[in-house]
């Protein structure tokens, strides 16, 4: 009996072990796997794969601290968090931000709330609701 294999999404970094520091902190996972080109983070049902950026990219990519925000983009992550206050902790620590309570919203089953990682790619950090 074969199961189908979990959803998931790449993120190209400048910084591999820096950006999988940070997702592994505010997913409060370990890595599935590691090597210096990409690291597998998995969580429940989702796979996220964090892989260097090509050099010749990578050489033009200038990251500041705190980063730009890199908003004018197609796709935006949204990826599951145990405690968004947790994340909002944790994302600070490795170097990136959760935005504050008051820019929380909630849908039927979740809240939501905006970040962004320390390379500057915006995410949405969302956590269960309890009913």
């Amino acid at each position: 009996m074969s199961t189908q294999p979990k959803a998931g999404a790449v993120l190209f970094a400048k910084d591999v072990a820096r950006l999988a520091a940070f997702y592994a902190q505010v997913l409060a996972v370990v890595p599935k796997h590691a090597e210096s080109e990409k690291v597998v983070i998995e969580a429940q049902d989702f796979l996220l794969v964090i892989h260097a950026m090509p050099p010749a990219v990578a050489a033009k990519v200038q990251i500041a601290t705190p980063p730009v925000l890199r908003e004018a983009v197609p796709v935006k992550l949204f990826l599951p968090v145990r405690s968004l206050a947790q994340a909002r902790i944790g994302a600070q620590a490795q170097g990136g931000g959760v935005k504050p309570v008051e820019a929380e919203w909630s849908a039927a089953d979740f809240r939501a709330c905006d970040g962004f990682d320390p390379e500057g790619n915006v995410v949405q950090f969302r956590e269960a609701l309890t009913h």
